[in-house]
């Protein structure tokens, strides 16, 4: 992949892996859009990233949806990259939680079905343009769950899933799709979790994660797997018995509260 002169959506971009991949296009002379909910969020990108366009946006709204790719079709119809970054995560006790069933399901309304219905809005424009790629961020997770967020493994392993099948679908046009399955990494999604819940995972950095993407990237690695995000992909082949139970540790610190 040409990694500059593009013009690049990334949703969810005003923080974490979406704002460092946004940093690091704009140093390389790309027009960077990203989306997010927060306002203030994306104001507050804007202010530190140069040159950044930002618009509201919720990929889990299909109105939100249609609504940006009518901006974006007509301010931008240069778009050739499209980067699923969005993303929530959640822990859940199957048994003892209290959610509502919409609340149940956020992390598959937010995660999965946003994927879906961005690719599906933008991908005609994409088949326009030079240089085209469209980009899941999934996760390590969605080779191997951690038990104690069981909604969230589930919807990275249907957008794992559903990307190899993008992938064939698409191999009549220019649009190359990647993956970028993340390790647990040093951002706000993992704010709610408990030392405990994390023994025996390594954080990397946001800076060394998004690193490891660009060069990817640019190579057209079209499954990118850094840091012990590889190595889950390994374990899940050839040990699954033994890192889902090693992932699982957690359950009973869970049950026991």
């Amino acid at each position: 992949m040409k990694i500059s002169g593009n013009t690049i959506l990334i949703t969810g971009g005003a923080s974490g892996i979406g704002y460092e991949m946004a940093k690091e296009f704009i140093k390389r002379k790309n027009t960077v859009i990203v989306t997010g909910r927060n306002e203030q969020k994306l104001q507050k990108a804007k202010k530190e990233l140069s040159g950044l366009v930002t618009f509201k946006s919720d990929v889990s709204n299909p109105n939100d949806v249609k609504e940006l790719y009518d901006q974006v079709a007509k301010n931008y119809p240069g778009l050739n990259i499209l980067i699923n970054n969005a993303g929530v995560m959640y822990t859940i006790d199957l048994q003892k939680h209290k959610l509502s069933l919409t609340d149940l399901t956020k992390e598959i309304d937010n995660n999965v079905k946003g994927t879906i219905w961005m690719n599906d809005a933008f991908i005609s424009l994409l088949k326009k343009n030079k240089n085209a790629a469209t980009v899941t961020v999934s996760s390590g997770l969605a080779f191997v769950p951690l038990a104690i967020s069981p909604i969230y493994c589930a919807s990275k392993a249907a957008l794992h899933s559903y990307t190899l099948s993008l992938r064939e679908q698409l191999r009549n046009t220019d649009i190359k799709v990647f993956e970028l399955a993340p390790p647990a990494t040093e951002t706000e999604l993992l704010k709610d979790f408990k030392e405990s819940d994390m023994k025996g995972i390594s954080l990397m950095s946001v800076q060394n994660m998004v690193a490891g993407f660009m060069k990817g990237f640019e190579n057209d690695t079209y499954e990118i797997c850094p840091g012990q995000a590889s190595q889950l992909r390994f374990m899940s082949r050839f040990f699954p018995s033994f890192i889902l139970k090693q992932l699982s540790k957690p359950v009973a610190a869970m049950h026991a509260n």
